[in-house]
């Protein structure tokens, strides 16, 4: 009898186990649509208001910089044309790097101050469609070839991290390193860094 009464209260344990797990996997999740502009930290790791932020405080920087109205002076008042080449992810994160790559092009495109060309993958696009059009255009709406606008500056630079943790704490160092290079002989017309630290709290630290 008291096996019997024993196996009973086991198959209800169990009965109430799978039932329990067929709720939880069926339930729907909580969806909470906000503002694209909302700094929301899930994870401490690096995400779209970082890359939002750092790319327009740095761009920020580097326009009230004193290389910008050199050009100008120098070039009759003409805004230099700058274009963003690598900005190579160095941290130990998966951080879309296209992403923060156009944020860098939105802000310096936004400020009005300087012209912004096309990036290097981006031109062989654009040139196959100039070609198709000396094939099928009309000679007065075409585009030829020879015509483009050479880029003055390139921007360039690396986001990096350093990590630190212990028992539930850790704490997450990002350092942004952004340069703009003269096109025409090497030289570096202005270096620009931005540092972020985030401390994160959990009751078992995974990574």
């Amino acid at each position: 009898m008291k096996n019997r009464g024993l196996r009973r209260i086991t198959w209800w344990i169990v009965m109430f186990g799978i039932v329990a797990l067929f709720i939880g996997c069926s339930s729907t999740p909580k969806v909470s649509r906000v503002d694209t502009d909302t700094t929301i930290d899930v994870s401490g790791r690096w995400n779209d208001a970082d890359s939002r932020m750092v790319s327009d405080e740095m761009i920020q920087d580097c326009l009230d910089n004193p290389w910008l109205e050199r050009f100008r002076t120098s070039n009759k008042g003409k805004p230099p044309t700058i274009v963003v080449g690598m900005v190579r992810n160095k941290s130990h994160e998966h951080i879309n790097v296209e992403t923060f790559m156009k944020d860098l092009e939105r802000a310096l495109i936004n400020s009005g101050r300087v012209q912004f060309v096309a990036s290097k993958g981006e031109r062989g696009s654009i040139r196959d469609e100039r070609l198709d059009m000396a094939k099928h255009a009309s000679e007065d709406t075409m585009k030829g070839p020879g015509e483009e606008v050479g880029a003055d500056f390139m921007l360039i630079g690396s986001i990096n991290t350093i990590r630190d943790e212990a028992g539930g704490t850790a704490v997450m160092y990002y350092q942004v390193d952004l340069e703009l290079i003269n096109m025409a002989n090497n030289i570096k017309a202005w270096i620009g860094q931005k540092k972020i630290k985030k401390v994160i709290q959990r009751s078992k630290l995974k990574w």
